[in-house]
């Protein structure tokens, strides 16, 4: 059964373990208005002030088909459904990541702003001994994406009563404009079926972390 911890503890874990040796890659997953990337963020402040250096952190949505493959392909509208990443990129990235091999790797990252994903954005330095890898999918129980589980240590779902998702997707949007129909076709063809789609259909996970308390 899967075990619901709090941030405090799950830190307290993930600084444990990275004492014994070899890299640890843990997964953050979860549905699309989860606050996967902020939670993220705050997990990788805290285990470097607790130790500098000590984790990088790898984001799924570096992984995005440019607009121009979506285009040519018809999928633009999808954009953020599972066929919409390079997941074979992606699962590369993991495995060079788990070989350890002492080096630093660029890594890339999803500029929200422009919806384009930016190569060699980020560099995650040869001595992290943790590597935080966040995204909707890493646990989606479908051929190719249940390949990336094995891959992981730790694995965790961030997880939000869905009205709190669908309410932090709406505040999302409305912040880039939309509003009306735009806003409908937003949700109702593409956020909502992929926050259905992780919340039915994902492997279970060591642990879970809710992201809707207070």
């Amino acid at each position: 059964m899967t075990r619901t911890l709090s941030a405090d503890t799950l830190i307290a874990r993930l600084l444990a373990d990275a004492g014994k040796g070899s890299r640890l890659l843990v997964a953050l997953a979860g549905p699309p208005g989860a606050g996967k990337s902020t939670t993220t963020a705050t997990l990788a402040d805290r285990l470097n002030a607790a130790t500098p250096g000590l984790c990088g952190v790898l984001a799924m949505d570096g992984y995005h088909f440019d607009d121009a493959v979506l285009h040519s392909r018809g999928h633009r509208p999808r954009k953020g459904a599972p066929f919409t990443f390079d997941l074979g990129g992606l699962r590369a990235m993991l495995q060079r990541l788990k070989a350890d091999d002492g080096t630093d790797i660029a890594v890339p990252l999803f500029d929200r702003k422009i919806e384009i994903a930016r190569a060699g954005a980020a560099i995650i330095p040869g001595t992290a001994r943790i590597v935080l890898v966040e995204g909707n999918y890493l646990l989606l129980d479908e051929p190719g994406w249940c390949d990336l589980k094995p891959l992981f240590d730790v694995t965790v779902m961030l997880v939000a009563d869905p009205a709190v998702l669908e309410a932090r997707l709406t505040e999302r949007w409305m912040g880039f404009g939309l509003e009306g129909e735009d806003m409908r076709q937003k949700m109702e063809g593409n956020d909502l079926p992929n926050l259905r789609l992780v919340l039915d259909h994902s492997l279970p996970a060591d642990f879970c972390l809710r992201t809707d308390a207070g």
